[in-house]
């Protein structure tokens, strides 16, 4: 008779558990660094977009919001990325300049968790990141009336290709309404995966102009 289920992991797995031998990212004392570090580490086994991330927004009503977005620049300053203001997102953001991201990896076993207030990158800013896309990815921010209701997907092709046309032999400028936004956190949580649910979480909160760091139960 045995206690254990055949195939689950044992105490002798867990300390040999892969995630459980490096653990010196624990001893980090700037959490963008090691950000920085993990997503680079993502970067070599994620099978797509590493950069991905979730945001949560709130609406007026206080009701939450979340979709995926991707990470397009990282800094001392924060977390940026780019959308339409008239989105969604964009229009909650303007009504509550806060948000909380998270980043999933699933092939690291790993989760960083970040919450703060949300400002704006500036027009210099997000003019060289809309110079360096794409030419379509570009057209469509002038074609897409984002979050707004269409009738079928017609009225968006149909509006894409009087954009095309517009734009003819021309540069493409950024829309006015198009532009970044950029997550300043005040707390920034880093999650490792271990066996029988005991995780390393250590969380960072902004304290002046530093960080204080903490160890939480997983």
């Amino acid at each position: 008779m045995t206690d254990s289920i055949p195939g689950s992991p044992t105490a002798t797995d867990y300390l040999n558990d892969e995630t459980e031998r490096d653990l010196s990212w624990i001893d980090a004392r700037d959490p963008i660094t090691l950000f920085d570090q993990w997503l680079v580490r993502a970067g070599e086994t994620e099978p797509n977009d590493p950069n991905a991330m979730s945001l949560a927004t709130v609406d007026a009503s206080g009701q939450p919001d979340v979709r995926i977005v991707l990470l397009k620049g990282l800094s001392k300053d924060g977390f940026a990325f780019y959308t339409n203001s008239r989105s969604a997102k964009g229009q909650q953001l303007g009504e509550t300049p806060k948000a909380a991201l998270c980043f999933h990896w699933k092939s690291q076993r790993r989760q960083v968790r970040v919450r703060g207030t949300v400002v704006e990158v500036g027009a210099e800013g997000s003019d060289t990141y809309f110079k360096n896309r794409a030419r379509g990815s570009r057209l469509s921010a002038w074609a897409s009336n984002q979050s707004s209701p269409a009738a079928h997907r017609d009225e968006l092709i149909a509006s894409m290709t009087e954009v095309e046309a517009r734009f003819d032999g021309k540069d493409v400028p950024r829309p006015p309404h198009w532009y970044g936004y950029r997550v300043v956190p005040d707390q920034i949580e880093f999650w490792q995966d271990g066996a029988f649910r005991l995780h390393d979480r250590i969380v960072f909160k902004r304290l002046n102009e530093g960080w204080e760091k903490t160890r939480l139960y997983p």
